[in-house]
């Protein structure tokens, strides 16, 4: 992918901007032929950089920051969360899914208990084993995730799930399910759930 890095000099610090769409092997590629000219722009100051653009996992920042000290020993920050948050999910509301309604629960849902939304369900608390949550959108649990949960109910497989911690027996995503076995599984803290390839992955 051309131009999948750009850089550019500000007042008081460098901006260096990451394709939303390029793959990590092709940011590290361009930043390799990028950074030779960028040094030059060194000399006794230490201007910071600053990358901003695709939401980055926690290895493929350290990737980023490793390859940049290497030429470069700057401060870097990345104007990007390092693991999920409010943020994060924010960011991949923008750009999994178009206009969604989103439905926002107060309170953990017990035993016995179903919530549905038409568009995407953000629930502040836990869902408990034996109850039940779909959504046609996205699945947000700012709790931990004990019982079943649906997201892309009426066939997206953009949708996600993510979850404060994940310890439920199944999860699905459109017309994609995946069990878990509680004795073997571990416990997902701060998990991000999508499909690709036609299988539910966790990260």
């Amino acid at each position: 992918m051309k131009n999948c890095v750009s850089i550019n000099l500000k007042r008081n610090e460098i901006i260096i901007k990451l394709n939303e769409e390029a793959e990590q092997i092709e940011l590290i590629s361009a930043l390799k032929r990028k950074l030779p000219d960028l040094k030059k722009l060194y000399q006794d100051e230490k201007t910071p950089i600053r990358v901003v653009g695709k939401v980055l996992k926690n290895k493929e920042i350290a990737q980023i920051q490793e390859l940049i000290k290497s030429k470069i020993d700057v401060d870097i920050d990345f104007d990007m969360p390092k693991s999920l948050g409010l943020h994060s999910i924010k960011k991949t509301f923008e750009k999994k899914t178009t206009i969604s309604e989103t439905t926002f629960h107060r309170g953990s849902l017990r035993s016995g208990q179903k919530l549905e939304s038409e568009g995407s369900l953000v629930i502040i608390g836990d869902v408990n084993s034996g109850a039940e949550v779909m959504a046609s959108e996205n699945i947000i649990v700012l709790g931990a995730l004990r019982g079943l949960a649906h997201a892309g109910a009426k066939g997206n497989k953009q949708a996600i799930i993510a979850v404060g911690m994940l310890d439920t027996v199944q999860i699905r995503i459109a017309n994609i399910v995946k069990e878990f076995d509680r004795e073997e599984e571990p416990l997902y803290r701060q998990a991000y759930v999508s499909i690709i390839d036609d299988k539910i992955e966790i990260e």
